[in-house]
């Protein structure tokens, strides 16, 4: 049998953790082949990177205001204000791209991040952090929390909190506590729960739904129709799929065009932090652990 690096080992852990997330955020029936597996990159276009796709552009003035948010309250946005959002990473290759395409914007996104895919890429994770974005969580696995026991669904949540609080140690950034359901499939009772908890539930208005087999331009087209239909919102994208880097230049320099700002969402001080930078493998097991520990610094 060939032996496998950590690094390649870590590779594979990545791409089966993956699998399970090619469907995206959505409550439709993912594609499957005729086994009845699923198909994690069903039609996807061959990658070109994000090469060649800024000379075009000028994103000044895309970039719009801050947003504090200790509350689902605290998600209010103006006529012509969006905010981006990036499910299921990260993954190396693709999360890449759409760093490089955000910093020649100027905006800044929030990363929902899955346990798993953060166990398998963490320094990727803290380079999501290191170029400002905000991170929040999207359970350990990508489970259907609504399809699970009250204890099973608690593991998630806190299971994805542990894994990204375990990524951003090293680094001096923390994991705002913010929370997406996958298939954006709640429950009244897990809401209730996370509210009481400080955590904010970030849920989308607009779904690009680039998970589909479309073309990069589809999913663009798709994207800014809904925009426009509602003119703000909370757009949910995905950051492991190609298409999403390579529609994601044209679709910021449309929102440019059409006078929309991209708005930073940020936790508030009074949210209780679920991860600290300080906190060291050992010293802290629990979300409240955790929160007692940032009270007491």
């Amino acid at each position: 049998m060939a032996f496998v690096s950590g690094r390649r080992l870590a590779q594979l852990l990545g791409i089966v953790a993956l699998g399970a997330l090619a469907a995206g955020c959505t409550t439709t029936k993912p594609t499957t082949d005729a086994k009845g597996a699923k198909l994690g990159y069903a039609a996807e276009p061959k990658e070109t990177g994000t090469t060649g796709f800024f000379s075009s552009h000028s994103f000044s003035g895309l970039a719009g205001r801050s947003v504090t948010v200790n509350s689902i309250a605290d998600l209010r946005l103006r006529n012509h204000e969006v905010v981006l959002t990036f499910d299921d990473g990260p993954m190396p290759g693709r999360t890449e791209n759409i760093l490089k395409v955000l910093d020649n914007a100027g905006v800044k996104a929030t990363f929902m991040i899955v346990g798993q895919m953060a166990r398998s890429y963490p320094a990727l994770v803290r380079e999501v952090a290191a170029h400002g974005h905000t991170i929040g969580t999207h359970t350990q696995s990508h489970a259907n929390l609504a399809h699970m026991s009250a204890a099973g669904a608690q593991a998630q949540i806190d299971g994805g909190i542990k894994s990204v609080s375990a990524a951003l140690v090293p680094s001096m950034h923390g994991v705002a506590p913010f929370f997406r359901f996958p298939y954006l499939a709640s429950t009244a009772t897990l809401r209730r729960e996370l509210a009481a908890r400080g955590i904010v539930v970030i849920d989308a208005d607009i779904d690009s739904k680039d998970y589909f087999p479309s073309s990069p331009d589809q999913v663009r087209k798709r994207t800014m129709a809904r925009i426009e239909q509602r003119g703000s919102g909370i757009i949910l994208m995905h950051d492991i799929h190609p298409r999403t880097a390579q529609m994601l230049p044209q679709l910021l320099a449309d929102l440019k065009a059409k006078g929309y700002k991209v708005v930073r969402l940020v936790p508030g001080h009074r949210s209780r932090e679920l991860l600290v930078s300080s906190l060291t493998t050992g010293t802290v097991t629990t979300p409240e652990q955790t929160a007692l520990a940032y009270s007491n610094r």
